[in-house]
């Protein structure tokens, strides 16, 4: 019988008082064995990050190990001292984080911050750590890896910086890969990449993984075994295969219930969201945006190069495309966050592209924009109320009311009105998008864009975000922007899609039409690199 990498043997960690349980995990039993890929699943807040910090020693100093034992090798690193852990972690035990921006420290180039790694815990002189670098990121398929070797981490795309924490993470070629969530913003073709990639090299060195993950797409692409945690619990676990095909306990039901489905690909799929006689609430015409990067050797990239759509009234258009495609540029272009270089956007025949900042007053009470990040575009300083108050007190409104429209907001999002007095930090991420959505609204936009509103939630949160935002266009009479990477959401959301590439739109018609003939070469790519496609089913699974 193999011998396990690690074996997870009782592992409890207990929460500090005041939290909404005693325990992160309880009684946890897991092995990870060489050369497979284990994927730990589970909703936000079932325990799953935790696991990972205390294998690393990273929990907080208000968070410990109460029990159990993490055997890698002979040593229990539940026991380990900081020292000896130290030696451990990046030489024996690499991770790969979250969210890579984070991750990397945006004062130091790359090269510089994957060369601490070979320096701290390698006799190799600077050259041979170079040599060493330069091969690991050709062998992360980077572009120009001497180049980007001087580059800063915000010169960089997601997906690349993705690869260069991988980097990080591999270059010792440690026994145990622990990788949390290090697919979850990023665009479907850069996630299949990654995927991969990490599939590629966990075969080529044998290593162990253990792959954190809320999306079971993904756990049907890359997993050998599955485990589904739910409040700390360990409620099911087993090959992948069978866990897939024949779930037992409601919350793997739940989960995978909760993944995007792509629709059937009936012929009798009609063609909702075509243009009807009723001229366009909002249209954009030949814009164009260009962007200097100096990692680019100064020249200036296209995000956006003619672009132009009309957004029909009370429909839902989606905009779908991968990291760089420049709709996130065009999401900000139409809502006026942004000027373009050249081109038109007329709201009900107004044009809006050349008027001043006090001129867009108006202009921006009828379009509002809820922001991927709902903890970086939350100020940490203000009460919810505040935040949600915020826009009306600066159109005018008396103090009182905007505050009352902020506690009926809050009712409308689905959370309590009292929460109006907590901080952004006193909430889930789900609940902080919620609070996004409250702020958007409380001008009574006639627009909502919604730039990858859900991409950084779990699939669960993730459903209920989509659900409301349904329930208030309907509710409200909305006409609204979707931009997504993933076509599954964009799939279930959308009257329309436009799809981009390289700044331009390469496809746009009903849903239901580039569902079922995309006509587009990159539209067909975007579909084949849907996480889980060759297993997709059209049917949730049933309780």
């Amino acid at each position: 019988m193999t011998q396990p990498v690690l074996a997870i043997e009782d592992l409890t960690i207990a929460l500090p008082s005041g939290a909404d349980r005693r325990h992160a995990v309880e009684n946890l039993m897991l092995q990870l064995n060489p050369g497979e890929i284990t994927c730990l699943v589970g909703e936000s807040g079932s325990g799953k990050s935790m696991v990972a910090k205390a294998i690393m020693g990273l929990l907080p100093a208000n968070v410990r190990i109460t029990g159990g034992a993490l055997r890698f090798g002979a040593a229990d690193l539940a026991a380990m001292s900081a020292p000896a852990m130290r030696a451990i972690r990046g030489a024996r035990i690499g991770m790969v984080f979250q969210e890579p921006m984070t991750a990397l420290n945006p004062l130091h180039r790359v090269g510089r911050q994957v060369d601490e790694v070979l320096r701290l815990h390698t006799p190799l002189d600077r050259a041979a750590r170079r040599a060493r670098i330069r091969d690991m990121f050709t062998e992360l398929h980077l572009p120009d890896p001497t180049q980007l070797f001087h580059a800063y981490p915000h010169q960089l795309s997601g997906g690349q910086r993705q690869r260069v924490v991988i980097a990080m993470a591999l270059i010792l070629e440690p026994r145990l890969l622990i990788a949390d969530e290090p697919t979850t913003a990023l665009d479907v073709t850069t996630q299949a990449q990654i995927l991969k990639l990490l599939r590629a090299q966990q075969r080529d060195r044998g290593t162990a993984v253990l792959f954190i993950t809320h999306d079971f797409g993904v756990v049907a692409d890359i997993a050998d075994h599955v485990a589904v945690l739910q409040q700390g619990q360990l409620v099911e676990a087993g090959r992948r295969d069978t866990l897939l095909d024949r779930p037992r306990h409601p919350a793997t039901i739940a989960l995978l219930n909760a993944v995007p489905r792509l629709p059937s690909r009936s012929p009798g799929v009609g063609d909702a969201g075509q243009a009807g006689a009723a001229p366009p609430i909002l249209v954009a015409e030949h814009l164009t945006k260009s962007f200097r990067r100096r990692f680019r050797g100064g020249r200036p990239t296209a995000a956006l190069d003619g672009v132009s759509l009309a957004l029909q009234r009370g429909e839902t258009l989606g905009i779908v495309g991968e990291s760089g495609s420049g709709k996130s540029t065009l999401a900000r272009a139409l809502a006026s966050l942004i000027k373009p270089d050249a081109g038109t956007i007329t709201l009900d025949t107004q044009l809006v592209t050349n008027l001043s900042r006090r001129q867009l007053r108006p202009f921006r009470q009828r379009v509002q924009m809820v922001f991927q990040d709902p903890y970086a575009s939350l100020d940490p300083r203000q009460r919810a109320g505040d935040i949600i108050a915020e826009g009306p007190l600066i159109h005018g409104a008396r103090p009182a009311e905007a505050w009352a429209r902020a506690r009926q907001l809050l009712a409308l999002v689905g959370l309590d009105p009292a929460a109006a007095q907590r901080y952004p930090h006193e909430f889930s991420g789900g609940q902080r998008q919620r609070i996004g959505i409250a702020r958007a609204l409380a001008l009574d936009p006639r627009i909502l864009i919604a730039d990858e509103a859900v991409s950084a939630l779990d699939v669960s949160v993730q459903a209920q975000i989509l659900d409301l935002l349904a329930h208030i266009k309907k509710t409200l009479d909305l006409s609204m922007i979707f931009v997504t990477h993933d076509l599954r959401v964009a799939l279930r959301v959308s009257d329309r899609i436009a799809v981009m590439q390289a700044g331009k739109i390469v496809e746009l018609a009903a849903a239901a039409t580039i569902f079922a003939a995309p006509h587009h070469p990159y539209t067909r790519a975007l579909f084949a690199a849907v996480p889980g496609i060759g297993r997709d089913h059209t049917e949730p699974v049933l309780l």
